[in-house]
């Protein structure tokens, strides 16, 4: 079954073929657009603004590299995570194979002390280690769903998986949540 466009995927069709014929504009409206979602998806998965803003960036850069075969097939939404799960399966890959960076004790003291007058500061520690924990295809089905706003059809083409293991890792990744976070919400 056909997905039907809808208007800013046509938008962003239109600008792909644009950037393809070399129209700078094009790019920096299809950038102005959609770095935003990709920094929070990217930043919900690393926990680094920086991290996620080079990833960003990777993503862009990949998606102007690619502009002159792009074809429309499906919702330029999947399309573009596609491209940027590919980049955060890469990062993950390359941080595998470089030793882990010193970090300064006081450094982490200090923080601490500044983030405990903040009491939502530990709802979102607790949501961060939450969805840390889940595992990776999991991380991903559920911030494409509620972050991004991706169907599951959408996901299941991003995440190159079935609708069924998509609409699986969603539920365990809704069960998972609320299990670790029930402290932090009344009974009902």
């Amino acid at each position: 079954m056909a997905e039907v466009p809808t208007a800013h995927d046509d938008i962003d069709s239109l600008c792909m073929r644009s950037i393809a014929q070399g129209e700078r504009e094009a790019f920096a409206g299809l950038v102005e657009r959609w770095q935003n979602r990709l920094i929070n998806f990217f930043y919900r998965s690393t926990g680094n603004r920086a991290d996620a803003e080079d990833l960003a960036q990777e993503t862009f850069v990949e998606l102007y590299r690619i502009a002159p075969r792009y074809e429309a097939r499906g919702s330029f939404n999947a399309f573009i995570f596609t491209l940027a799960r590919r980049r955060m399966i890469d990062s993950f890959r390359k941080q595998a194979r470089r030793p882990l960076e010193y970090i300064d004790p006081s450094d982490f003291a200090m923080q601490q002390q500044a983030d405990t007058n903040d009491p939502t500061r530990e709802i979102e520690e607790a949501f961060h280690r939450a969805l840390a924990a889940l595992p990776h295809n999991h991380r991903q089905a559920i911030l494409l769903l509620q972050q991004q706003g991706l169907s599951y059809e959408e996901i299941a083409q991003a995440l190159d998986a079935s609708l069924s293991a998509v609409k699986t890792w969603i539920h365990r990744a809704r069960t998972h949540l609320r299990e670790e976070l029930k402290d932090f919400y009344p009974n009902t």
